[in-house]
């Protein structure tokens, strides 16, 4: 078990059977598995659910089978979706996962045997047009940031939705998206994975070490305006080790990433560059723990990494005007900057300046996640399991046109 597992209720006999079957669907990236899997590994334990993971992408599930034995994951079924025609489409797509609308096509058969169906994503509600009215749709959310797309419309869909913390429910509930019985604050059960967790740094000196985290929109990230010019001022100073570690979809296409390989060719032999363009160390809070300070734009893991108060600062890229706008509310944690001049003159100057944000970091975090007592995952796991137990009916799609073009872009 990841850490004090639940009590859940023991078997009457020795031939009693799981009375339901939950599917764990991964029909994204990979750093999605982080934000569902403790669920399914709490859940693996209850003798009332037959507990299946699928995904069709090879890495995905490997990913997922690690992570289960590494932290005591009970009964489970690992399912790779695999066929010539998904293998074909993603070798023409140039990415490690087929396309989403092709997965959920050749899913959606295996799909509609389950009594509840879990993601992260928003994108698999297209299932419930293709059949699966009868199935209840459980949300684990992926990230717990700011930004408005975090307030998909599409929530309200779901049968049941785990939140991280008031944060999350305050601004659902305001925006209609999740009603009472039908969510539970649980906490952000991500961090029971990396709770203890010891990374290794990829660097053999001590200076403290910068992350810089740009994310993969075009629209808000700071890497097409500013990140060459913030990785070759690094490059020329010796005070810090620089970490550059995108959010994985920025360079999650094949193409994308050789050309960005290219590009960053001429910081590889540097001992204090480090640059990483989607390994698991890029999902699992390996370098939010590493790092001294942190530099972003717009990503939700600036959550991951204040949860350990920190310098950090933001490059604003796009030139939004963010001071009274709720999805820029992480903006307030740390000094935002409209250029990269001088970048680690500006690193250095938040970190000796961190008194300033160490009030608002901590209310942002309180904000954002619950804690304290059971883990989140265990917290999540009975919330759902009470759910479910209750007998209510999966909810029935909401009769107005759905965009597939806006569900294929925001997952």
């Amino acid at each position: 078990m990841i850490q004090q597992p639940i009590n859940f209720p023991a078997r009457t006999d020795q031939t009693s059977r799981p009375t339901q079957s939950i599917c764990f669907f991964f029909n994204a990236q990979i750093h999605h598995l982080p934000h569902a899997m403790p669920l399914a590994l709490e859940l693996s334990h209850d003798p009332r659910f037959r507990i299946d993971i699928i995904a069709a992408g090879a890495d995905h599930v490997a990913l997922a089978r690690d992570l289960a034995a590494r932290h005591g994951g009970g009964r489970l079924n690992f399912i790779h979706l695999d066929n010539i025609w998904l293998r074909t489409l993603s070798h023409l797509s140039g990415h490690a996962s087929p396309p989403k609308l092709a997965t959920l096509l050749a899913a959606r058969r295996r799909l509609a045997r389950y009594d509840a169906i879990v993601v992260p994503e928003r994108t698999s509600l297209l299932l419930r047009r293709l059949g699966l009215a009868d199935s209840r749709f459980i949300h684990t959310c992926h990230g717990a940031g700011d930004r408005a797309v975090g307030y998909d419309p599409r929530i309200a869909l779901f049968d049941f939705v785990l939140l991280a913390g008031e944060k999350q429910r305050r601004r659902m509930l305001a925006q209609g998206l999740i009603r009472e019985d039908h969510y539970a604050i649980a906490g952000y059960g991500k961090f029971d994975l990396t709770r203890g967790q010891r990374p290794a740094s990829p660097f053999t000196d001590n200076r403290p070490i910068i992350l810089y985290n740009p994310h993969f929109s075009p629209r808000l990230s700071s890497w097409q305006a500013m990140g060459m010019d913030v990785l070759r001022q690094f490059a020329a100073d010796d005070r810090f080790n620089l970490i550059v570690a995108p959010h994985v979809r920025l360079f999650d296409n094949r193409r994308k990433r050789a050309a960005a390989e290219r590009m960053l060719a001429e910081f590889a032999g540097l001992p204090h560059i480090h640059v990483d363009l989607g390994s698991r160390a890029s999902i699992d809070m390996s370098y939010v723990q590493l790092a001294a300070a942190y530099i972003g734009d717009v990503s939700s893991q600036i959550y991951e990494f204040i949860a350990t108060p920190r310098p950090c600062l933001f490059l604003n890229g796009h030139g939004a005007q963010w001071r009274d706008d709720p999805n820029y509310a992480h903006w307030h944690y740390g000094p935002v900057h409209e250029c990269a001049d001088r970048i680690p003159d500006k690193v250095a100057a938040a970190m000796a300046a961190h008194g300033m944000y160490d009030a608002a970091q901590r209310r942002g975090l309180s904000d954002t996640f619950t804690s304290g007592g059971a883990p989140a995952s265990a917290r999540g796991a009975r919330a759902v399991a009470d759910y479910l137990t209750r007998g209510a009916p999966a909810a029935r799609p909401v009769p107005t046109p759905y965009k597939l073009r806006e569900a294929l872009r925001h997952g």
